[in-house]
């Protein structure tokens, strides 16, 4: 039985790049901190029970704040997407008037106003992700909804908005967040981007410095000893026009196909050559997202395939990208003309005379 596991949503591949990020809203400790107060908002509701008259609205408000500010965390985009946006702004009158109306009148523990603290919360962080005007149109439905409870219930309208208007302090100081650090938290990660594809730039010309070292100690090291020799003059024995040919022709499938410049291949093709066998290495790049072990088995045939052939011509191309044959391998002799072609696994799958 296979089990699938759960990522936890703080480990998410895809981390946002905005002013969550630089708050820590994408860590742990984010999550941590919001169990800790949907714990402490469930503590003190239920400890101060006096006089409210029904249960359940107060539990579907605790429930509905509690989403709304792991909804924060959880949802992503910059800003925020509209209709979260105007989901959370909603939850505001709707737990004002859930709530509300259970109390008793005169309110008897001052703390039963504390579901306006999430409430806050969640505008304030509105602002935080990029969505003032909802976090600002949450704080007035909020004063609202308060003031419209208090007159209704004999208490005036002025009660109601002493009860919510201290909590525009944190909205408004989330507001000024919004229109100071956002575009600030935009131009940091702009930069940490753009410091990121420099050093991958010096990174690539590094490796293509590197590699051109490589291809000059390479080459070093097969030509200088016969440049040297054509330098001092003098005639060529058989076996030195030999070599000489050889070494072209290594150079040459060097420059002409890359994916199959292993020490194996050109092993076999050198022995191939000494035979009479005419070689010639194509590459037309298929082969370079091979992993090591498929293309250790293709180099492996190769070579094998090469030192069967006795005489006549040999053509191995690598094909193109996206084929759904890697490459082929012609022999022409005296026999006639036979076709291998190569998998995407490195081994051989067709053999047509």
């Amino acid at each position: 039985m296979k089990y699938s596991r759960v990522q936890a949503p703080w480990k998410s591949r895809v981390q946002r790049a905005d002013a969550t990020a630089l708050l820590g809203m994408q860590t742990p400790g984010a999550w941590l901190l919001v169990g800790y107060y949907i714990a402490a908002n469930v503590l003190v509701t239920f400890t101060s029970m006096d006089g409210v008259r029904s249960l359940a609205p107060i539990v579907a408000a605790l429930v509905a704040s509690a989403a709304g500010m792991i909804g924060l965390i959880v949802i992503p985009g910059d800003p925020l997407p509209h209709r979260a946006a105007a989901a959370m702004m909603a939850l505001v009158p709707v737990n004002c008037a859930l709530v509300l109306p259970v109390l008793s009148i005169p309110i008897e523990n001052s703390l039963q106003t504390s579901f306006l603290g999430p409430l806050t919360l969640i505008c304030a962080f509105l602002c935080v992700r990029g969505r003032t005007a909802f976090a600002l149109g949450g704080l007035a439905l909020m004063i609202a909804s308060c003031m419209i409870w208090s007159s209704a219930t004999g208490q005036g309208a002025t009660y109601g908005l002493s009860l919510s208007a201290i909590n525009a302090g944190p909205v408004l100081m989330a507001t000024f967040f919004a229109i100071t650090l956002r575009p600030l938290a935009r131009s940091i990660f702009d930069l940490r981007a753009q410091d990121t594809a420099r050093v991958a730039a010096e990174a690539a010309a590094a490796a293509v410095l590197e590699e051109r070292d490589a291809q000059l100690n390479r080459l070093d090291d097969l030509a200088r000893p016969m440049l040297e020799r054509i330098a001092g003059g003098g005639a060529f024995t058989e076996e030195e026009a030999l070599t000489c040919r050889l070494l072209e022709a290594q150079l040459r499938d060097t420059l002409r196909a890359p994916g199959l410049s292993d020490q194996t291949v050109g092993r076999a093709a050198r022995s191939a050559r000494c035979r009479g066998v005419e070689v010639v290495l194509l590459d037309d790049k298929g082969s370079d997202d091979l992993d090591a072990a498929r293309r250790a088995t293709f180099v492996a045939e190769i070579a094998d395939r090469l030192d069967d052939v006795g005489s006549g011509l040999v053509t191995i191309r690598i094909l193109p990208p996206h084929r759904e044959r890697l490459a082929t391998m012609l022999v022409s002799d005296a026999s006639g003309v036979k076709r291998t072609e190569f998998g995407r696994d490195g081994h051989a799958v067709v053999d047509a005379q």
